[in-house]
Order: structure tokens, then sequence, then C-alpha cells
């Protein structure tokens, strides 16, 4: 613990430094293969995998069942439906959960009798129930617009807090770097998105919000104490900020990830609890994320933007002439004087 705070305390003081900010180009690379992977993978899956809440559809339960054989149970639904996929699920200890596409009346109590019999249960333990499309619809429709209200006004916040667009652009590029590769990686393992998930996006839009913003306020006040006089230049202040904020976000997505971790293994092996498994999925691969977009993507990205504008130019180009300068002064020094 000791060794692990003095590493922290020298990448503050800059004793130890990482050149994350020179290396930009290379995690651009990584994320751009990771974004590459996600959308041809899903794109030869045929799309995502949208749960039933979306696409609609029928969805019978059968509790206390003794025989958990997901392929059982397909097979039982399939000798009665034979054109339906069922979508077989085991929720809980002992609950067999199969989902369909819409049938008939006729069919759900035809598909019923099948479950009962093949399970020798009760028909009052098989649970019908039929899912509209439209309930889904009307969740999407207002996740799109939540999420298009809540980016608006992040990047008017930040602009104003800031005092400068470049900072929620490079935020709002990392938020999208964020959503697409944890909703890729539902669509390249064909996961289905379920309402729950739906919630586990939008919350690590939130985290990754806030990690990068604890980044852009120490680069913010590294960049404004650097003055005439500074020998580091902007892209070296950035760095900077980066390497003093590394070890807090280390710890902050450790801190975050455990208990999702947890909640993940015990509702997905432990309990068998669908909207468990759904939500925490979605939280944990987003805080992974969200974490390599803070660090590697979104600081970066700044001080990309700002590179081209002639006062951090000038700054810079005075940075590395006093450095030079004083290198210069300091190998005349070191020639002892001619007798």
């Amino acid at each position: 613990m000791a060794s692990f705070s003095q590493f922290g305390n020298d990448l503050y003081t800059g004793k130890r430094s990482y050149n994350i900010v020179g290396s930009r180009r290379i995690w651009w690379i990584v994320s751009g293969v990771l974004l590459l992977i996600v959308i041809v993978g899903t794109a030869l899956h045929g799309g995502f995998a949208f749960g039933i809440e979306f696409r609609g559809g029928s969805q019978f339960q059968i509790s206390a069942a003794k025989n958990l054989s997901q392929t059982f149970a397909g097979n039982t639904v399939k000798a009665v439906v034979p054109s339906t996929q069922p979508v077989v699920t085991i929720v809980g200890a002992n609950d067999v959960r199969i989902q369909t596409d819409q049938l008939t009346t006729k069919q759900s109590v035809a598909v019923t009798d099948a479950l009962a019999k093949a399970y020798n249960v009760k028909q009052t333990q098989v649970a019908n129930s039929f899912i509209g499309a439209t309930w889904g619809a009307d969740i999407t429709r207002q996740a799109i617009t939540g999420l298009v209200a809540f980016l608006v006004l992040v990047a008017i916040a930040m602009s104003l807090y800031f005092r400068t667009w470049k900072m929620s652009a490079a935020a709002l590029i990392a938020l999208a770097h964020d959503l697409i590769i944890t909703a890729g990686v539902y669509g390249l393992l064909h996961i289905e998105i379920t309402p729950a998930a739906v919630i586990g996006f939008l919350t690590i839009l939130g985290y990754s919000l806030y990690d990068t913003v604890v980044v852009f306020d120490k680069i913010r006040e590294n960049t404004s104490e650097d003055g005439d006089q500074s020998r580091r230049t902007f892209g070296e202040s950035v760095n900077l900020a980066v390497n003093q904020t590394l070890v807090r976000s280390i710890n902050t997505s450790v801190v975050a990830i455990l208990p999702v971790a947890g909640i993940l293994f015990i509702g997905a092996i432990l309990l068998g609890a669908g909207t468990l498994q759904d939500i925490s999925l979605a939280l944990f691969i987003g805080i992974i994320v969200s974490t390599y977009s803070t660090i590697f993507i979104a600081a970066p990205l700044y001080a990309t933007f700002r590179s081209g504008e002639d006062r951090i130019k000038k700054r810079d180009k005075r940075a590395l002439a006093a450095r030079e300068s004083s290198v210069a002064g300091t190998s005349v020094a070191a020639v002892p004087a001619a007798k």
C-alpha cells in the first residue's frame, strides 16, 4: 500500500510520468480497432438482439420445474408451434421462462397445456402473458429523448464551466465511444438488450462524464497556472494532469466495479435473476471502457483540439526555446575556463 501511495505521489509531482498524450495515436488506433470489431461483429450477427419487451411476443413461465433443460423446454414449444424460435431462460432456482414470437390465443393455450403435461405440473403453474411491442417502442423513444436532452445539457454546462467548447466536444466524443463499445459488446456476443440493459447504458454515461470532468478540472488548473515563463508545453501540462489523476481514476474504477462484479456474479450465476444480470453486465463493461476513454481518449483529444490555436503555438514555442536556452547555458557552464 505504501509503495502504491508513493507511486501516486511520484505521478502527482512529475517525478514519474507516462507520456499518455504524446502517444495518443496508439490509443486512438486501439479504440478504432475495438469500434471496428464491435460494429462489424454486430452487423454480421444481423444487428442487435432485442428482448421481448422491445419486439413484442408471448411469454410462458413454469414455476417449480424439476427439469431445467433449456433444450427440453424449447422442443416442447416447437412441437406445438414448429415455426417459432423459443428463447429459454432459467429464472431463479427452479423456474423456466420461455419467450416466443407473438402467438394466437389458440396457440398460447395449446403451448400452456403442452408445457403443463411435459413438466407434470398444474396449468396454474404455467404463467402465460403477452407483451406488446408498443411498450418497447415507447421506452425506446423516451430513452432516446432523454439521451439527446442529457447530451445537449452536458455540452452547454461543460462549455460554460470550462469556458471552452473544445472540452465539451472531447467529453461527448468519449461518451459516444463508451456507449458504442458497450452496446457493441452486446451485439457482438448476441446478448439480448432489455430495458434493464438500456438503463445500464444510460448510467455509464454519468459515470464516464464524472470521471472526465475531474481530469478536465485538473487540466484547467495546470494550464491556467502556467505563465509565460513555463517550460512545459500545453500538451505536457495536459499530460501532467492525466498522470496526477491516474491513481484516482484507477481507485474510483476499482471501487465501482467490485460491487458491480458481485451483483453480476450473484445475479447471473447464483440467483439466475435476469434483470440483475442485464443491468450489471452493462455497468461492468461500461465502467472499464469509461475509465479507458477518460485517460486515453478525452484528454488527448482536448490537447489535439487546442494544439492548432495561435496562442498555444506561441506558448509552446516559448517553452521549448526557454528549455533549449537552459540546456545550452548548463552546457557552457560545465566547460572549464581556458588557462
